[in-house]
């Protein structure tokens, strides 16, 4: 008999962008139940050094795991460069970034390995997507670029404006100079500008990190005997912040398109 392992996963961001992740995992995964944590009290973490930044992980990750979750998501690119090799040498769940299962993804699909490479400062200014995709092949060639107004977009509901249009041709011109041919979205928020982005990088591959991200963790879960055998339409998500749960339960409603519910917790 086939194994079920039906303890949740548990997925954690410096705020709401992560509930994209979420959002792919409910849909492509309903068999899994999640435990969200959202540490809207430190957001963002772009601006933290690293030692502050591990010691927020280890907080949360302690959290979640005495919600008995079986993996945990590091569902922030600055979290996902900062943290993860800490955390996987000191806790026994998996754990799974952001940056890698993007990282493969676009060399896959990638045919001139020419990628670029769109984050908030704070990822793109770490070059973790650089170096990781340099690593698996010394051959390619990144362009990268900074796009600290799109979160603020998102956030605030601008996603099919004109003017979202217009900022995003402002970002992403360099990059027709630099003849890339994949797109790495390098920010959880990203997906949501998916369609006026694809409309202004006509041609160029996108990979964003929740359908990435899924992938990964599909192959860890069976890897590792994780997977829930229950069939049913969609998971169970729980939601649980540091501070202004109903701030983050109402940007949650632009990544879900549903009303949830948000618990504060003290770490």
């Amino acid at each position: 008999m086939i194994n079920s392992d039906n303890r949740p996963i548990g997925i954690f961001d410096s705020g709401v962008g992560g509930l994209t992740v979420a959002k792919s995992v409910l849909r492509n995964l309903p068999e899994e139940d999640i435990i969200y944590f959202g540490d809207t009290a430190r957001v963002p973490y772009g601006n933290k050094s690293r030692g502050t930044v591990v010691r927020f992980a280890t907080e949360i990750m302690d959290f979640l795991c005495k919600k008995n979750v079986k993996m945990v998501v590091v569902a922030c690119n600055t979290a996902s460069s900062l943290s993860l090799n800490y955390l996987k040498k000191n806790y026994n769940v998996p754990v799974v970034g952001v940056i890698s299962p993007g990282v493969k993804e676009a060399l896959r699909i990638s045919d001139s390995k020419r990628i670029g490479v769109i984050g908030t400062k704070s990822t793109v200014g770490s070059g973790a997507y650089e170096k990781n995709l340099l690593k698996l092949d010394a051959k390619c060639i990144v362009f990268s670029k900074a796009c600290p107004l799109f979160v603020p977009l998102v956030e605030n509901k601008h996603l099919n404006d004109k003017i979202t249009v217009e900022i995003a041709k402002n970002y992403l011109k360099g990059f027709e100079k630099n003849k890339i041919d994949t797109l790495i979205l390098g920010c959880t928020h990203y997906p949501l500008l998916k369609n006026v982005l694809a409309k202004v990088m006509k041609g160029v591959k996108l990979v964003d990190s929740p359908s990435a991200v899924v992938k990964e963790m599909k192959s860890v879960m069976i890897g590792n005997e994780l997977v829930s055998r229950r069939k049913r339409v969609q998971g169970n998500l729980k939601c649980y912040v540091s501070d202004d749960p109903e701030g983050f339960r109402n940007i949650a409603g632009i990544f879900l398109k549903k009303t949830i519910k948000v618990s504060k917790v003290v770490l």
